[in-house]
């Protein structure tokens, strides 16, 4: 049993049917979604059985979050019928990873992320590069052949590319809806919230959106949103959970649970174009874009000096007229710099951070 989750919109749905498309015999495998109108009077374990005994040997069940008590369900699945193979997938992390204690030992589970620029490249550009390790790109062990122009592509990667449907031509209003379904319906079923209260949280996703970066005061916040101070830190983890915003904590204490939030940005690059609209802050998209990218393989904390600390590394991103100041006594310091093809020293173009997966 496996489970794919992620945020919506990267693509769990269209991977599992190109997989079965092309993979397996389509006379035993079933793809169905659980907000199916059958599930109104059958059960998942209904649907399992009449499918195995028709010959059915793999089981693709789409949205699994909106079937009540799913994870029991499937649990239960997997002991009664041994020979079925069974993948699961859900948009709403929230509720996906509170059912996952109950397949512990069952199901092994992949989280989805976005398009990586390398991925970008490859998908859309018909550009296939490898992937590099931290340690190769700050070393300059780097070959990128075939690549000319860098830079422009990596412009329209960051306003729309991070999504597998980014040159369709309603990817702007497909993604803001998105957003909405995201905050208006996913996280308020999930946290019991009413109508205002998922409204409150499409107006911290846009300040966050046109900050530089965002550096949570609970109480001004609070006050902007006329909300309760002791609701904005769950606020911020239901939308960091549902794969809207990323939150960088500094690097006291546990790193997941005790480490302070120092600054939050949206997920992706793709949603502060998207909902800043006309005042992105550059700044908060270089900055936006080198967490996502690092955050998927490595541990990513607050820098007391600069912007970024991975293991004893430490980071500052900016523009190609940065300089060494904030970062000049350190011993394993390197500028990221935008706007830039090529590294040296310990300076590192932004862009080949987005070679990482």
């Amino acid at each position: 049993m496996l489970g794919l989750i992620g945020p919506r919109g990267v693509g769990k749905t269209t991977l599992i049917i190109q997989y079965t498309k092309n993979n397996l015999d389509l006379k035993e495998t079933l793809y169905v979604t659980a907000e199916d109108f059958y599930f109104s009077d059958n059960t998942i374990l209904d649907l399992a059985d009449l499918f195995v005994k028709q010959g059915g040997k793999y089981l693709f069940i789409d949205e699994i979050q909106k079937y009540k008590d799913w994870s029991k369900e499937l649990k239960l699945l997997y002991d009664y019928y041994p020979g079925l193979k069974v993948v699961f997938s859900g948009s709403s992390v929230l509720d996906i990873k509170k059912g996952v204690t109950d397949l512990s030992r069952r199901a092994v589970m992949y989280n989805l992320q976005g398009l990586s620029f390398r991925e970008y490249l490859h998908l859309f550009h018909n550009i296939k590069l490898e992937t590099f390790t931290l340690k190769n790109i700050i070393e300059h062990q780097i070959d990128i052949p075939g690549l000319e122009h860098p830079l422009r592509h990596f412009k329209n990667y960051l306003k729309q590319g991070y999504y597998p449907f980014a040159l369709e031509d309603d990817f702007e209003w497909r993604l803001r809806q998105i957003v909405n379904q995201t905050l208006e319906s996913d996280i308020p079923l999930y946290a019991e919230m009413n109508v205002s209260t998922g409204r409150k949280l499409k107006q911290l996703m846009a300040i966050i959106s046109k900050s530089t970066p965002f550096k949570p005061n609970f109480s001004s916040i609070a006050t902007m949103l006329s909300a309760s101070r002791n609701n904005i830190a769950d606020y911020c983890m239901y939308i960091e959970e549902a794969g809207m915003v990323a939150q960088l904590r500094n690097s006291k204490g546990d790193i997941r649970s005790l480490g302070k939030v120092s600054n939050i940005y949206l997920e992706n690059t793709n949603l502060v174009y998207n909902l800043a609209e006309d005042t992105p802050n550059i700044g908060n998209i270089r900055e936006a874009f080198f967490f996502n990218q690092t955050k998927l393989n490595y541990t990513v904390c607050a820098s007391p000096i600069a912007d970024f600390l991975i293991g004893e590394i430490t980071f500052e991103v900016g523009g190609k007229n940065k300089k060494q100041k904030q970062i000049k006594e350190l011993e394993n310091g390197y500028i990221v710099k935008d706007d830039i093809e090529i590294g040296f020293g310990n300076t590192v173009p932004l862009w080949h951070l987005g070679m990482l997966y």
